[in-house]
C-alpha cells in the first residue's frame, strides 16, 4: 500500500514582507526589482490621489504610489520612508514604487496556507501567522 507525504504536494514561493501603518503585507519577490530610500518626489498635477509623484531611479522615471490611499487606510498621515520598486508585470520594463513604512525580510511562504477566498482589489490572499495576518498583494491586480 502506497502512502503519500502531504508535504510533498506543498508548493512555496518567496515573498517580501513590509508594513503600512499597523498592517503587514507581502508581495511575491519575483516582482521586486529593488528597495530604495524615499528621495525627493516630484508631484504631478491632476493625477489621482494615490499617485504621490515620480522620482528618478538611475535615469529612469518611476511612478510612486501610496497603497494606503488605494486600500482606504488613511490612518497614517506621514509618507513611508522606503520604496519598494518593482516591475508591474514580470515581462515589463515599467517601474512603479510603493511607499512602505518598514520593509522586512524575504520569507518562504507555503502557498497551501494562503486563504484565497478574499475578494479585494489587489489582495491575492491572507496568511495567518501566529497572532497576525499578512495580506498578500498581487501587484498586477492593484489598479494604479
Amino acid at each position: 500500500m502506497a502512502t503519500t507525504n502531504p508535504t510533498a504536494e506543498r508548493t512555496s514561493t518567496h515573498v517580501l514582507e513590509f508594513d503600512l501603518g499597523e498592517n503587514r503585507y507581502c508581495v511575491d519577490i519575483g516582482y521586486v526589482a529593488e528597495i530604495v530610500n524615499t528621495d525627493e518626489l516630484t508631484e504631478i498635477p491632476n493625477t489621482p490621489d494615490h499617485i504621490e509623484g515620480v522620482m528618478d531611479l538611475r535615469g529612469e522615471t518611476a511612478k510612486i504610489v501610496n497603497l494606503r490611499t488605494i486600500f482606504g487606510d488613511e490612518a497614517g498621515t506621514t509618507l513611508g520612508d522606503r520604496i519598494i520598486v518593482f516591475k508591474r508585470k514580470r515581462d515589463s520594463n515599467e517601474r512603479i514604487g510603493w511607499l512602505a513604512d518598514e520593509v522586512h525580510q524575504v520569507q518562504e511562504l507555503q502557498t497551501d496556507i494562503v486563504d484565497t477566498s478574499v475578494n479585494g482589489s489587489g489582495i491575492a490572499g491572507i496568511v495567518r501567522r501566529e497572532e497576525e495576518f499578512v495580506l498578500w498583494i498581487d501587484p498586477t491586480d492593484v489598479r494604479v
